[in-house]
């Protein structure tokens, strides 16, 4: 089982409804066959995630690496990424990818729980 987090680039919605009709529609836009090459903006943000935690590719266990499938670029299409992580890590690898997508000035949208993050609690 995995766990799966959306970012991308755009104005941050002013609300969770708002960002699951843009992630929807970003998803349908740019998934599937025909995906195009990452931005510049999102490649900058995996590669922000891989300096802090390791590719599959590099090191397939999971007490390294959190990632479910790999390499990890391989998720994003154009200007958004939306990419799964093992469960058993998803707390602290979702608190910390959203974190990162912050400071990238990205939009970070968990699909599971409906959320934009950091959430105001988030640290």
């Amino acid at each position: 089982m995995s766990y799966d987090l959306a970012v991308w680039e755009g104005d941050r919605p002013a609300d969770n409804a708002a960002a699951l009709a843009t992630f929807k529609a970003l998803r349908e836009r740019h998934a599937g066959e025909g995906k195009t090459p990452p931005t510049p903006r999102i490649r900058a943000y995996v590669e922000a995630l891989l300096e802090r935690w390791i590719d599959l590719t590099e090191d397939d266990s999971e007490e390294r690496s959190p990632w479910s499938t790999g390499p990890l670029i391989k998720e994003a299409s154009g200007p958004i990424i939306y990419f799964p992580m093992v469960y058993s890590r998803c707390a602290e690898v979702s608190a910390g990818a959203a974190r990162i997508a912050a400071e990238h000035g990205l939009v970070c949208f968990d699909p599971q729980l409906g959320l934009l993050r950091p959430a105001p609690q988030e640290p």
